[in-house]
């Protein structure tokens, strides 16, 4: 009879060591899962801020070549226009006039090296 009762209390014990050791795995497991869904949300916000810097650079490389591509064909335009006038100078076809304004000269009626007076281009010239 003592056997069966040392018995019994061994499978009791046997058994509550299995309940711990079951619950001492769950509460592990837990943790790692707990762990891992941290690491998840982590990522995930990490990989949105990513995607949002990516395409917020897109768009401002977007504008920027937009831009770029505007004042090249700006810059082009006028320098053809310039480059058309100058032709046109050089053959004869257009004249090129200058608007300058010349200051009045001394009382004596000559220039002398002391005059700082120069001739000049106006200012809307």
């Amino acid at each position: 009879m003592l056997i069966l009762l040392v018995l019994l209390v061994l499978l009791v014990l046997l058994v509550l060591l299995l309940l711990a050791t079951s619950v001492a795995f769950a509460l592990y497991y837990r943790c790692n899962a707990i762990d891992y869904q941290v690491q998840h949300d982590t990522a995930t916000i990490n990989l949105k801020l990513a995607k949002d810097t990516i395409t917020d650079m897109q768009t401002r490389q977007y504008d920027v070549t937009t831009l770029d591509e505007k004042y090249t064909k700006e810059l082009a335009d006028a320098e053809a226009i310039i480059d058309q006038l100058h032709d046109d100078v050089s053959i004869g076809k257009r004249r090129l006039q200058l608007n300058a304004s010349c200051l009045k000269q001394s009382a004596s009626g000559t220039r002398s090296m002391g005059d700082d007076v120069a001739d000049r281009l106006n200012d809307s010239a």
